[in-house]
């Protein structure tokens, strides 16, 4: 038989134990940046929705850009491809894409980003190092390319070189 006071020794009771579980963070897919917006309008924007925790925005490449007239005394600003945003809960992150996929970014028709639209897609099961591999592996690949257009410019430069000496 057992007395109070040995019960209270053992493991306290699964009432008793406060177990904290951590939410579980959700990631949107923006596949189109509109003009304008960087990683502070963006966190404001969808900081009024829910608690945003990382925000990584693409920048454009300077091939993709069409050539533009490039005043000295005006900056032009960076241009993004594409983005992901984290948000705290994932809940949230559901409810977020669900919301803005498809709808304009900004309803004032004098606006610069009227005709503007949000493509959002929520990632399921996308974690924040998944990004992280893929721009590492993406950084690795272009630079492999880079390394294999430049022995082959140095083979045609040889060869060229060679011949001409002949």
């Amino acid at each position: 038989m057992t007395t109070s006071t040995e019960e209270n020794l053992q493991e306290p009771s699964t009432s008793t134990k406060k177990i904290i579980k951590k939410p579980k963070r959700g990631i949107i897919y923006l596949s189109s940046i509109p003009p304008y917006y960087n990683v502070t309008k963006i966190r404001e924007t969808f900081g009024e929705l829910g608690k945003i925790g990382r925000v990584y925005l693409e920048l454009a490449d300077k091939e993709s850009i069409p050539n533009e007239k490039k005043s000295k005394k005006r900056k032009t600003a960076k241009k993004f491809v594409e983005g992901w945003v984290e948000f705290e809960r994932k809940s949230v992150a559901k409810k977020v894409a669900q919301l803005l996929n498809n709808s304009q970014v900004s309803t004032r028709k004098k606006s610069k980003l009227y005709d503007c639209m949000w493509n959002i897609k929520y990632l399921s099961g996308f974690k924040w190092t998944h990004l992280h591999e893929r721009l590492a592996y993406e950084k690795a690949a272009k630079k492999q390319r880079l390394k294999a257009e430049i022995e082959l410019a140095k083979k045609t430069t040889n060869i060229f070189t060679s011949r001409v000496k002949k």
